[in-house]
Formats: C-alpha cells, structure tokens, sequence
C-alpha cells in the first residue's frame, strides 16, 4: 500500500489537532503518510518533500502550520499536486496563520480551511482524488450523510436538555 495523501505538519505538537484529518483519511481508508516539515529549520527536506511528492504517488497534501505558517505556500511552490493549508492556532487565536496561509501570490494556490480545520482538510483530499475513483467518491458520500445523521440525532437528543424557560 503506497500514500496516495500526504499530511505534513510544521512540528509534532500540531499532531493533536492533524488526527482529525488521520482520522477522516483512515475511516474513507486512503493511505497517507504523516510527516514533521519545517519551512524554517528544515527548509531542504521541506523542498525534497515537495519536488518529489507527485513521482512517490502523493496526489493530494494537507500542509498545516501554525505562527508565520509559510508550510503550505513553500510546499506549493514547489510541486504540481493541490495543497490544501491548515492553518494552527497557536497565536492570535490562529488569524496570524490563518492570513500567511490564505494570501498567497498568483501562480501559488493554496487551498485554505478553517484554523484547526484538519477533518475539513481530509474531506477535501478525499473528494479530490474521488475525482478519479468512484469507490472511493461512494464512501465519501456515506461519510457526509453520516454527518448529517449525526446532526439530526443531536438534535433530537437536545429534546432532553430542561431548563426553566426552554419551550421545545
């Protein structure tokens, strides 16, 4: 089994929030690979990643980092494959990453999800290479209508929720 998506944090302590997307990639079961890259200590590696991300069969990358957050750009500035950017919040409640993530130059898309939105970042992976395989697109759409039943539960769950002066 070889990665076919790519999630590459700035350092290991964003791992508690890239899990999700883990989490997401595993349960639509797309083989990924998790990697610890900086743009800043590790600017070498961070080129070698993405210059030969797309010959090892990576067709997506989930880049996130947090501060200056320039991960996801670099990576994009040196490989053909979609990026999609996660911006951490560790600073400013995340604006500082989410701003250096999303304000990129012309010719160098980074796709952009919320701070800390990593499951979002998987779900998009997922779709864009369901682009090219119809299994795959099927168990997408079972995860997202999964999601909504979730929502539908909770809402009937918040049926139980007393307070004095709630009518529903």
């Amino acid at each position: 089994m070889n990665a076919i998506v790519s999630i590459i944090m700035g350092s290991t302590s964003d791992l508690p929030v890239m899990e999700s997307a883990a989490n997401v990639l595993n349960e639509l079961k797309i083989p990924f690979e998790m990697n610890a890259l900086s743009a800043h200590r590790t600017p070498e590696k961070v080129e070698e990643f993405a210059s030969n991300a797309a010959a090892r069969g990576i067709k997506v990358i989930i880049a996130a980092a947090g501060m200056a957050a320039h991960l996801p750009g670099v990576i994009a500035a040196f490989t053909p494959l979609p990026v999609i950017g996660v911006p951490i919040r560790s600073t400013f409640d995340g604006l500082d990453s989410l701003l250096a993530i999303v304000q990129m130059p012309p010719g160098i898309p980074v796709a952009t999800v919320a701070v800390n939105g990593a499951q979002n970042a998987a779900i998009l992976a997922s779709q864009i290479v369901a682009t090219g395989d119809a299994e795959l697109a099927e168990r997408v759409i079972r995860y997202k209508e999964n999601l909504k039943k979730k929502i539908i539960e909770a809402n009937e769950q918040l049926k139980d929720v007393k307070f004095e002066y709630k009518v529903n």
